[in-house]
């Protein structure tokens, strides 16, 4: 393997954001998920950088607002390029480290999960921040002609390479590519030496065809969090249980089972044509020193879920932030983020 894709509890140098505005499908609700944003990144720069994409001409109103919620300016970076959207999850740089320590940011094409979304700035995003002198001298970029969202991949940070099938072979992303040459893919691109693929699994509400970072997730390379669901009248009863059996059956590179740790499934919420919005713990953040992770005001749940990742992340401050709004839009905390692994930033 000449290069690997960092795991998200390694070292970082920053977190990647996409401020929301009024082009976006955030207009209705601008001014809460601005709020929400506002305590994301005040947590972020507490513990390393935060790099925000701001809207063009609003850098001195969002530096403000954040400046007022007792930002640590030290550790905000704000530049302006024009978006679409907010998931920088799925249009962000997912960085990869050769033998030689080396920084390589690869930029792969985004095309709004399957071509359901605009998306034409937010593919030229990456390009663009290249351009900013953010970078330390060596690191690189290259664009490949592939289609890959960072939220639809897990990694171990030792090759192993966790994702869901409906989503790598859905017809609209590469529908020129096998399974076996998605596979070959992620071996060549991110240096992965094996693919754990989870053929059940999916959350109501999901525009991305079932991302891996909204069902289960690494938490060492030993250890799975992922969402249970125990009601036998939920929807998502029959295939989230025939995940937990395939989760079951995966073995780690010493040929043992992980340890699978159940996160509870929030409370359903709807929108206000009843249809079911996808609320899930999974989509947790790790970072230097911490675990932000998503909560849904639900009183039984959210305790369950924080406690949960007190006893996974002991020497991590486990940080709850209400993302009820981001759920309006389909997504939660990891899909608006997008870690900057240590050595990439300048």
């Amino acid at each position: 393997m000449n290069h690997r894709l960092p795991a998200e509890w390694e070292s970082q140098d920053g977190v990647l954001l996409a401020w929301p505005h009024e082009r976006s499908d955030w207009a209705p609700y601008l001014h809460e998920v601005e709020e929400t944003y506002v305590e994301l990144v005040c947590t972020i720069t507490r513990f390393e950088k935060a790099v925000v994409i701001a809207p063009e001409q609003k850098s001195p109103y969002i530096r403000s607002r954040l400046k007022k919620a007792g930002v640590r300016e030290e550790n905000l970076i704000l530049v302006e390029i024009p978006t679409n959207d907010t998931w920088a999850r799925d249009f962000g740089f997912i960085t990869v480290i050769d033998k030689q320590g080396r920084r390589k940011l690869l930029d792969f094409g985004f095309n709004g999960w399957g071509l359901k979304f605009p998306a034409f700035l937010d593919n030229q995003i990456n390009r663009r921040l290249f351009h900013s002198f953010l970078f330390k001298k060596g690191v690189s970029l290259k664009t490949i002609g592939m289609i890959l969202e960072g939220g639809s991949i897990e990694s171990d940070g030792e090759g192993t390479i966790l994702t869901t099938s409906t989503c790598l072979l859905s017809p609209n992303r590469n529908p020129h590519l096998s399974r076996g040459e998605i596979e070959r893919a992620l071996k060549r691109y991110v240096g992965a030496r094996r693919v754990l693929w989870l053929n059940h699994g999916y959350l109501a509400g999901d525009d991305t065809d079932s991302h891996i970072d909204t069902l289960a997730r690494f938490a060492n390379p030993t250890t799975i969090l992922y969402v249970q669901c125990t009601n036998r009248e939920d929807e998502h009863y029959k295939e989230l249980c025939a995940m937990e059996e395939e989760l079951r059956s995966f073995r780690t590179t010493k040929n043992k089972p992980y340890t699978l740790v159940p996160l509870p499934m929030p409370h359903p919420y709807y929108d206000k044509s009843n249809n079911r919005l996808p609320a899930t713990y999974a989509n947790f953040l790790i970072i230097n020193q911490a675990v932000i992770v998503p909560t849904y005001d639900d009183p039984h749940n959210d305790p369950i879920a924080l406690e949960t990742f007190r006893k996974v992340f002991p020497s991590r401050e486990i940080i709850p932030i209400p993302a009820l709004t981001l759920i309006r839009q389909h997504g939660s905390i990891h899909c608006i983020t997008m870690q900057i692994p240590q050595g990439v930033l300048a």
